[in-house]
């Protein structure tokens, strides 16, 4: 399953952008005003939001201004969750997330609508920065 949200311009450079979304306690504040549990644990973090199972998400991949990449710790859901930043100018840039996951059809069609909905929340929160 692949979901794109949406491509959003931020009046932050990349490199500004990039620095906020490495430091993970800042995702803090980017999650929806739902999440009941956030802790930022050296690489990873783990969040729950009302009603869900608690995640937790470490970096696999960072390529500097440009790319960030959360992948799940437990193999039983294997996902990832891409933040793409492109720069504009020097005081803006692009950025758009990507979630990509394998899970069955059932599973999928439970959960495409959430995390469609939870990717939206975050692209709209970077977007506010």
């Amino acid at each position: 399953m692949n979901i794109e949200g949406t491509k959003i311009t931020s009046q932050k450079s990349a490199k500004e952008i990039y620095s906020f979304l490495i430091e993970l306690s800042n995702f803090e504040r980017l999650m929806p005003e739902n999440t009941e549990k956030f802790e930022v644990d050296g690489k990873s973090f783990i969040f729950g939001l009302k009603g869900m199972p608690e995640i937790r998400l470490v970096v696999k991949e960072k390529i500097e201004y440009s790319n960030i990449t959360l992948g799940a710790a437990s193999s039983k859901l294997p996902f990832t969750l891409s933040a793409n930043i492109e720069e504009s100018s020097d005081k803006s840039c692009t950025v758009q997330l990507s979630f990509l996951g394998e899970f069955n059809a059932m599973m999928a069609m439970m959960i495409k609508k959430p995390l469609t909905k939870f990717v939206d929340t975050l692209t709209d929160n970077i977007a506010k920065l």
